[in-house]
């Protein structure tokens, strides 16, 4: 297949491209940059110039290619209600172009919409369409594509990581770098979820290849990994103190993180490992918060 890549530089899209290109694809990549077009070339995919406030680049980009994976995402958090509401119109450019045939179109949401309950771990086969998350966006987006006929699958992340980038623990690493304590809200029993880099790399590939309308996978090769011990990997890494703090000391130490910080972000992937063969086999995440202990 010959595959429109969008996030083709980042973090997950780049771990993507060779295992897309491994598997006998072709991959055309978006970039803004001529960086990022240079980058693309050295790994083996074609440059499509673009970017995801562009929706006339996405629909051309989509249209030349037999499917589409959706990675890209405007990651500042500050305006994180914003970015997910320009994910779902990004979805419907993506999916115009798409309308009409079967080539599939994969694209990204978080483990957090498949939660049924609190303290219950998220479910592939579960979906809110009023979850307060803004994230819900992308998967409303993706609904609303698949009723006008278009091929939409959804990969849900947990916390992605390697050695240099752990989803949302690479910002607590950063504030815990700057105040200089690695800090978790006492009396929390929530865990988070988590998967390798190339784990989820193998999921998009086999979840573009499946073709299955309205299927939800999940990112997960840990279900639950208490959000303490994750804070005691950054006191480890960076050789600085653990700390509890009180309920009402959270909000302004983590500032937007405690968004995140309190919430069980627990996931089950049994369903998406049945469906399609998926056996998670990379490092584990406080493994890969540990290999740069002490930080570098």
């Amino acid at each position: 297949m010959r595959v429109f890549l969008t996030g083709a530089t980042g973090f997950i899209g780049s771990a993507i491209i060779p295992e897309l290109i491994g598997a006998g694809h072709q991959v055309l990549g978006l970039t803004r940059s001529d960086a990022g077009a240079r980058a693309l070339a050295a790994a083996g995919a074609e440059a499509h110039r673009g970017d995801i406030e562009d929706l006339d680049s996405l629909r051309h980009g989509a249209a030349g290619c037999d499917g589409v994976i959706h990675t890209a995402f405007d990651h500042d958090f500050a305006h994180f209600a914003r970015n997910c509401e320009k994910d779902g119109r990004v979805i419907e450019a993506l999916g115009s172009a798409l309308q009409g045939s079967d080539r599939p179109l994969v694209i990204t949401s978080s483990t957090a919409m498949g939660s049924p309950a609190p303290r219950e771990p998220a479910l592939e086969t579960y979906f809110d369409p009023d979850h307060p998350n803004p994230r819900v966006a992308s998967e409303l987006a993706g609904r609303a594509v698949a009723a006008r006929g278009v091929n939409v699958s959804v990969v849900r992340l947990s916390q992605i990581h390697d050695v240099a980038k752990q989803g949302l623990v690479t910002s607590m690493v950063e504030l815990a770098g700057r105040t200089g304590v690695s800090a978790y809200g006492a009396g929390d029993r929530n865990g988070w979820s988590a998967a390798h880099i190339l784990d989820t790399a193998r999921l998009f590939r086999l979840a573009l290849e499946a073709r299955a309308p309205g299927a939800r996978y999940h990112a997960t090769a840990e279900e639950t990994i208490p959000f303490r011990d994750i804070a005691a990997a950054v006191g480890r890494r960076l050789g600085i103190p653990v700390a509890a703090l009180a309920p009402a000391e959270v909000p302004g130490h983590f500032g937007w993180l405690a968004t995140f910080v309190g919430k069980d972000l627990s996931a089950s992937s049994a369903w998406t490992q049945a469906q399609l063969g998926w056996s998670p086999r990379g490092p584990g995440l406080l493994a890969d918060i540990d290999s740069q202990h002490p930080a570098t």
